[in-house]
């Protein structure tokens, strides 16, 4: 049986220190906060690391900061979706990489700003026991797509995500075909909750459940949003609880109760790292 941790992290994109931040004596350069992410690396260790918003120069300052700690990650190209694999436990066996179109017949305007919106997969083995498994990272457009007053507004918004999900399933579903109905775990940033299109569509129509909903030991039922992008960074979680989360990990085709436990990585000294809670799955199967 493979015990696996896998967890799922939008880095926020950000590369450069700013005043607003500098006036309240912090630094939110790439080069500072990948070094946090990297002590949380080294404290949680999971298998593997499905990213979001990390760009080409956080990429570059998160492998060299896992070299000098001597951790043993190897990392999948995914343009700002990139993938860290645990090369000292699994073998990679495929990968594939989409970029989302910018422009989506039927709707006016661009849906991947400056092509941050993206999927990744990696098909690996366990060396212990030659499980296969598929890890799939995904980020989704994020604008409002129900409410016209919302400021950020843009009609056909959540019409796009439920796309970008068949896109990202069929492809999944191409390579579990091609490994034998292994199994999926599917996640990242969704930008978009619980109860909405995209989500309802992989869970009702594409044979997903949440591993919030199935798993048998822990849940975490917090948001795993904080404040970082607003009057107070470093500061503080906001509430909201589960159902207003955005980052999720879904899951198909594996073994009854083999989710032990859903988490969100909530301290206070990581507040000053991203805007989003790492989330990350404990799993037997």
């Amino acid at each position: 049986m493979s015990k696996l941790r896998l967890m799922f992290q939008n880095q926020w994109y950000t590369i450069r220190n700013n005043s607003f931040w500098e006036e309240k004596g912090l630094d939110c350069s790439a080069k500072v906060r990948m070094r946090g992410n990297v002590r949380v690396l080294k404290e949680l260790m999971p298998d593997v690391l499905g990213g979001q918003e990390v760009n080409w120069e956080m990429q570059r300052y998160l492998k060299f900061y896992c070299s000098e700690e001597k951790l043993p990650y190897t990392m999948i190209w995914g343009n700002d979706t990139p993938i860290l694999y645990r090369s000292d436990k699994l073998n990679l066996l495929d990968s594939e990489f989409l970029l989302y179109p910018e422009h989506v017949e039927g709707f006016e305007g661009s849906f991947n700003n400056n092509f941050t919106k993206s999927f990744n997969l990696g098909v690996f083995q366990c060396k212990e026991d030659g499980q296969i498994f598929i890890l799939a990272t995904t980020h989704l457009w994020f604008k409002n797509g129900t409410d016209p007053t919302h400021r950020s507004y843009q009609a056909g918004s959540d019409q796009v995500r439920r796309i970008q999900v068949k896109m990202a399933i069929d492809v999944i579903e191409k390579y579990q075909k091609k490994y034998s109905g292994s199994p999926i775990i599917f996640g990242g940033d969704f930008n978009t909750r619980y109860h909405t299109e995209a989500i309802q569509y992989a869970l009702s129509e594409r044979g997903f459940v949440h591993a919030h909903d199935v798993a048998v030991e822990a849940a975490s039922e917090d948001q795993g949003m904080n404040d970082l992008n607003g009057e107070h960074p470093g500061n503080r979680w906001l509430e909201g609880g589960f159902p207003a989360a955005i980052d999720h990990i879904l899951v198909r085709d594996i073994p009854q109760n083999s989710v032990r436990r859903f988490e969100r990585y909530m301290t206070e000294d990581y507040l000053v790292l991203s805007d989003h809670a790492p989330v990350y799955v404990d799993m037997n199967f």
